[in-house]
């Protein structure tokens, strides 16, 4: 009788192998299956932390750093509070910078919007909005007049020079002609690139190599002045 219900309970259907159970708050979850318990919990510096629990076996604690779901290294500059990337043009770039509203203005005032947009290359020397501030007062709203357009329009492409020029690219002593047909002269002190305009003043490169599909762009701290 044994040997018959020995026999009987081999024959009969396999057990159906248990679900695993899963609870799960914002920021841990806890994966119980086949005798393994799992924990993970998000850390505040964004690192996963696991613990494995096997019966019978021990504990075994696992650190796993989360998978990156920014951009990969390279493929943009932080400006402005926003990351500028490859794949917009140089305005569509700068609107984006919280640094540049004022430059932007004055890319529209200045009816040079569709020229930045277009396929160039260019290299523009971008002045923030603190740099625009060291302009006498009244300057930058009287620049912005309809009748001042042309004067405004001077100043603004005497930042842009034809080509795609790095920060690697500018030598010292170069003399760089915008598109105004003045020059700039780049200036190399160390590692820091600055740029000497026509009435001898400098503004130095805060932020290099901002690249865009139809150029690149080079943060500066000061506007820069043309002879004219």
């Amino acid at each position: 009788m044994l040997i018959g219900l020995l026999s009987a309970m081999g024959s009969g259907p396999a057990t159906a192998q248990q679900a695993p159970k899963t609870k799960t708050d914002a920021q841990k979850t806890k994966t119980r299956q086949a005798g393994r318990t799992t924990k993970s919990k998000v850390a505040d510096d964004g690192k996963v932390k696991q613990k494995d629990k096997v019966r019978n076996v021990g504990k075994q604690k696992v650190k796993v750093k989360p998978t990156p779901t920014g951009p990969p290294p390279g493929a943009g500059v932080l400006v402005g509070g926003t990351l500028m990337t490859p794949d917009k043009d140089i305005v569509n770039n700068a609107v984006n910078s919280t640094d540049h509203t004022t430059l932007v203005s004055a890319l529209a005032a200045a009816g040079l919007v569709e020229t930045l947009k277009g396929a160039g290359p260019y290299t523009v020397f971008a002045p923030t909005n603190a740099a625009f501030d060291k302009l006498p007062a009244g300057a930058v709203t009287t620049l912005m007049i309809p009748e001042n357009k042309q004067k405004l329009r001077a100043l603004l492409t005497y930042h842009v020079v034809p080509g795609r020029l790095s920060a690697a690219d500018l030598l010292d002593g170069q003399a760089l002609t915008t598109l105004t047909g003045e020059t700039l002269t780049v200036v190399r002190k160390d590692d820091a690139v600055l740029l000497r305009d026509a009435k001898g003043s400098l503004a130095l490169v805060l932020i290099p190599n901002i690249m865009s599909s139809n150029g690149v762009t080079h943060v500066v701290d000061a506007v820069l002045a043309p002879a004219k």
